[in-house]
C-alpha cells in the first residue's frame, strides 16, 4: 500500500513553491464542496497539479460548458 503524502519525502531535485491565487482559490472551492472550513494538504496537492490557466475560468476562449452560474 502506499504511504500516505504526508509521510512520503519531497521528490528529488525539486523545492517548493507557493500556489498562484489563482491555485489557492481552486483549493478553498475543492476544500468547501467537500464541507470542510479550509483547504488540506491533499487540496493544495490537488490545486498545485491543475494547469494554471485552467484553473481561471474561460481559459483560451473555449466555451464554458456548464450553462448554469
Amino acid at each position: 500500500m502506499k504511504q500516505p503524502p504526508w509521510k512520503r519525502p519531497n521528490p528529488a531535485g525539486k523545492t517548493k513553491s507557493k500556489l498562484s491565487p489563482a491555485q489557492v482559490e481552486a483549493a478553498r472551492e475543492r476544500a468547501a464542496a467537500a464541507g470542510r472550513r479550509y483547504p488540506n494538504l491533499v487540496d493544495n496537492m490537488w490545486a498545485a497539479k491543475q494547469d494554471a490557466a485552467s484553473l481561471t475560468g474561460n481559459a483560451g476562449g473555449k466555451s464554458d460548458p456548464s450553462p448554469l452560474k
